[in-house]
């Protein structure tokens, strides 16, 4: 009963009553250092009041409980030394992370406990050791194997066209080789040795990937941006093309061009991936994510009804005429793709002088000039302009965010002996096997003196407001003109009250 009610404390909105309720109840436990601790005991979700309070973002509930954990290990003048308690907090042998309970929540105010003692410097300190320059290694690596893969594929095996052409539109002059004719001279073996690594590297990601997305599910793990959820799909997606791009070459199927070049597209997009780590480029990949699965995606449903629908139209209207004079519209595919392109202004509206074309084609193409680029390409920059205004306000508070689950991502994959225990294990001081965190504040002595003045100029300000208002109901019926005198006499003794008491300071100081 007592954790229950720890618990319906931290949801509680007043935070000050609810700090003093859980002072109170904590006072009769028993057990509070024990392993039967009421702060210990997690509800049905796997949390404890102490991580509760992280997922609901409450800072003051948070800070109170820090502030219990504390220990002040000297102090000299105004600098202090103090030992945070990161039990529940370090995100190192941890199944439920806190780091990464407050990174996947959905709730803005979570992500503010990332700038709070000792939080912010835990995170600070993983980052800068071995966050970073792990990462960093991580984003040379998996760009020198996309250089591999792509080499394998400019390369790859192809021998000239022996059959007859089917149509005077058949381009094609060079086919795939079958798998018994691939790997003949000293190039194709060491190909070979480039597409081992890629498939290696491919089996590689699905092994890393599959795991996290059955302990944290799929929902969450695709649908955060913080978490990567849209590179992780591309970059499993990419790791599946290319087990069939090698199904494909041992069975000697034709048309792996297909899964290659999609391989080729995603695995070079999630390049993005690894702007994460750097300040310059991070918070730009959350803006395109959120333009990509936000504005775009409800944009290309009406994209998709506009070319369906004028495509349709083109196609009908020169479906009688020769497609030799003018072959943008020869049969219907053609169509859906030449309307894509005159929808994005890509190519000019397509004619010939030299024949005579449809009335009709004239009025169809006036109507989609007017509806797909005056109307729908300008409303889809207006959409991308207020989402950039939206998330330009919390977008470094989100690239933060990406930090941390980055670190927290590394921690987890890493071998021990590549990441170590962050903090100062407590036997040194004498408190135990709990590991903490020293961290060094500076106060200073003249902070309480200025604040004290602060209020004071405050106060006489609203004195001088509050007289200067009595002013203008007492003398209500005299003329605007003397109201207005009144009122600008009563601000001009306001601002030099305001100037005397910046002169007290200034000679204090």
């Amino acid at each position: 009963i007592g954790n229950t009610v720890l618990h319906i404390l931290v949801l509680q909105p007043n935070k000050t009553f609810a700090c003093h309720m859980y002072s109170l109840i904590l006072s009769y436990d028993r057990n509070k250092e024990g392993p039967g601790s009421l702060e210990l005991i997690p509800n049905n979700e796997g949390l404890t009041p102490f991580k509760l309070a992280g997922v609901e973002g409450n800072t003051v509930m948070f800070q109170y409980l820090m502030q219990k954990r504390k220990h002040n290990l000297w102090s000299f003048g105004p600098l202090t030394t103090v030992l945070y308690d990161l039990t529940e907090i370090d995100s190192w042998a941890e199944d439920q992370s806190f780091l990464e309970l407050i990174v996947s929540t959905k709730k803005r105010e979570a992500r503010q406990i990332l700038d709070l003692t000792p939080v912010k410097e835990l995170v600070s300190l993983k980052w800068n050791m071995y966050g970073r320059p792990y990462f960093c290694f991580l984003a040379l690596f998996y760009i020198l194997y996309m250089v591999c893969f792509t080499m394998c594929c400019v390369y790859r095996p192809l021998k000239p066209r022996t059959g007859n052409k089917t149509s005077s539109r058949d381009n094609t002059i060079y086919v795939q080789k079958m798998l018994q004719e691939s790997y003949m001279t000293y190039e194709d073996e060491l190909r070979l040795v480039g597409e081992l690594i890629t498939v290696i590297g491919a089996v590689v990601i699905l092994i890393l990937e599959i795991p996290d997305i059955l302990r944290v599910g799929a929902a969450k793990y695709f649908g955060q941006t913080i978490l990567g959820g849209p590179f992780h799909i591309i970059v499993i997606t990419y790791a599946c093309m290319i087990l069939v791009t090698m199904v494909m070459r041992l069975t000697s199927t034709t048309g792996e061009v297909v899964p290659m070049s999609f391989a080729l597209v995603l695995g070079w997009c999630n390049v993005m991936y690894f702007a994460r780590g750097f300040q310059m480029l991070g918070p730009f990949t959350i803006m395109i994510q959120k333009m990509i699965f936000g504005d775009l995606m409800r944009f290309c449903w009406l994209m998709a009804v506009v070319i369906l629908g004028f495509a349709s139209a083109f196609y009908i209207i020169f479906q009688t005429e020769n497609p030799e004079n003018l072959g943008q519209f020869y049969n219907y595919p053609m169509s859906l793709f030449t309307t894509f392109e005159l929808f994005l202004t890509i190519i000019d509206g397509p004619a010939n002088y030299d024949v005579d074309l449809p009335f009709m084609y004239s009025v169809v193409y006036f109507a989609f000039a007017i509806i797909a680029t005056l109307l729908m390409l300008n409303l889809l920059i207006a959409m991308m302009g207020d989402t950039h205004w939206r998330v330009a306000h919390e977008r470094d508070e989100l690239w933060r965010a990406q930090v941390v689950a980055t670190t927290v991502m590394l921690e987890r994959k890493l071998p021990r002996c590549l990441w170590p225990r962050s903090g100062i294990c407590g036997r040194e001081y004498g408190l135990g096997d709990r590991w903490y965190l020293r961290v060094q504040d500076r106060v200073d002595p003249n902070k309480h003196k200025v604040m004290r003045y602060t209020e004071a100029f405050k106060a006489q300000e609203r004195d001088n407001y509050d007289k200067g208002l009595e002013k203008l109901e007492i003398n209500k019926n005299i003329l605007y003109k003397k109201e207005l005198s009144a009122l600008s006499l009563s601000r001009s003794t306001s601002r030099t009250s305001s100037h005397r008491g910046w002169e007290i300071l200034r000679r204090n100081t």
